[in-house]
């Protein structure tokens, strides 16, 4: 089966870019720091990090990066798919 892989470049991209855009916004509202100490205590862990305070650039620079990673990978992922995959067909029932 093949896949679009430039479609799955957008998808993979939108997808990561989107969670840290969800990130970005709890810390701008400050609910990122008591966020993350609950996770931490959720797996028994103690608390080694500090949210540092909103910067827009620094949010941008982030989602920026990380949807524009997503792409690459998601690129990658479906060519290569697409080359190990070509040809094959499903197996019939």
């Amino acid at each position: 089966m093949k896949v679009h892989a430039l479609r799955l470049a957008i998808v993979l991209g939108l997808a990561l870019g989107l969670w840290h855009a969800a990130w970005a916004g709890l810390v701008a509202v400050g609910l990122a720091q008591p966020l993350i100490a609950w996770i931490f205590r959720l797996h028994f862990l103690s608390q080694p990090f500090q949210v540092q305070p909103f910067d827009v650039t620094t949010a941008a620079t982030l989602v920026g990066v990380t949807a524009g990673v997503g792409f690459l990978a998601g690129l990658v992922i479906g060519l290569v798919w697409n080359t190990v995959y070509a040809g094959k067909s499903p197996p019939r029932a």
